[in-house]
């Protein structure tokens, strides 16, 4: 197991996760950002298949089809948008609930920080938008809130943090979404 070296991991992230929920003007999100990850059913998971170089969470489902740390993760914190869904057995596909901006704003912060946290000086602007099609995700989402997440990876690669981040002020304060 890799404890210490996970734990070091959690805090980068979550660093980065505080310095751009600061930048968005949701601090305190960004204060509480992914307690969940030091409970022990994430932790001591996702401390063993730590690699350094990716999301332990990936290697847990390579060796396991699924994981279990993931599945506490994402109903354990609002700004995953797999929190948004409801498995109703009545209905063919999960029901796509659409996020408030706040947890829209702390998934960008999330996506960009785990990026710089894995990724270090390799991280480019334009990475947030590849993985957003990578994974499909736009297909797994309420389509209004992929589409805002979409279009801020978008304005990430063409215009930089700075823009985005002062867009996200502007868009916090209007609250049109």
């Amino acid at each position: 197991m890799h404890i210490f070296r996970h734990f070091a991991m959690i805090m980068k992230h979550k660093h980065y996760v505080f310095v751009h929920s600061c930048k968005a003007g949701i601090p305190w999100r960004g204060l509480w950002h992914d307690m969940s990850k030091f409970h022990p059913t994430e932790f001591f998971v996702s401390a063993k298949y730590y690699t350094g170089k990716g999301s332990p969470i990936n290697e847990e489902r390579r060796e396991n089809g699924y994981s279990k740390a993931w599945m506490h993760h994402s109903k354990h914190n609002k700004h995953h948008f797999e929190y948004w869904t409801d498995p109703a057995p009545s209905e063919p596909v999960p029901i796509k609930i659409k996020m408030p901006l706040v947890y829209m704003i702390e998934m960008y912060c999330d996506m960009l920080a785990a990026n710089k946290a894995y990724k270090r000086k390799a991280h480019k602007d334009t990475d947030a938008i590849e993985y957003f099609y990578k994974t499909g995700m736009n297909d797994r989402m309420h389509p209004e809130s992929a589409e805002l997440l979409k279009s801020l990876f978008e304005m990430l690669a063409e215009k930089g943090e700075k823009e985005t981040f002062r867009y996200l002020r502007q868009l916090r304060r209007k609250k049109d979404y």
